[in-house]
């Protein structure tokens, strides 16, 4: 369970969040954090959030945004506001570390899915890309849609897709989180 000034590390996208207020500090209002990305951290996959927002400033370093299929950097000091729908990833692509102040509105289960996608790459259950297999994907994915989506396939063409897998991912053991993860 996220709670104040707990950190979270992804070895794979080289990503480490730590939680400043959570959705029960704040009444689920909103979720703040700070994310520290290593030198050259992976790009992640491309998502968006269906309902709710993202306002970031980069407060040391430099952040690569791909917003819609653009890119752009961000240096030290600027801001960025990802409204809810928005396609974006964003990393670090430079040589020295960056350092962003992080925050969701509203909260929702965000911090939720952080801790489970922290805790697969940490495990080692996540591929080169920080992605888990398909039969993972199909109950996380499910469980967090309301907070985080893949642009492609469409939504309609994920949710028949996971609809067929998930059965078959619960039998042989997957959960959409686990409690070690969020505990």
């Amino acid at each position: 369970m996220a709670y104040k000034n707990k950190t979270i590390s992804n070895p794979i996208t080289k990503q480490h969040i730590r939680f400043l207020k959570t959705a029960r500090d704040t009444n689920g209002e909103f979720l703040e954090m700070e994310a520290f990305y290593e030198a050259n951290s992976k790009e992640p996959v491309a998502h968006y959030h269906p309902s709710q927002k993202e306002d970031f400033v980069v407060q040391e370093g430099q952040l690569t945004v791909k917003l819609d299929g653009r890119l752009k950097v961000l240096h030290a000091g600027e801001t960025l506001h990802i409204p809810a729908g928005v396609v974006h990833s964003m990393w670090n692509s430079s040589c020295c570390k960056t350092i962003v102040h992080w925050k969701v509105t509203p909260a929702m289960e965000t911090e939720y899915l952080l801790e489970t996608g922290a805790g697969l790459a940490s495990d080692g259950k996540t591929g080169k890309n920080g992605m888990p297999g398909i039969l993972q994907v199909a109950l996380t994915a499910t469980k967090f849609n309301a907070v985080y989506r893949v642009p492609k396939p469409s939504y309609v063409v994920q949710r028949v897709i996971f609809g067929v897998l998930s059965p078959l991912a619960r039998v042989l053991g997957y959960r959409g989180s686990y409690s070690k993860h969020i505990d």
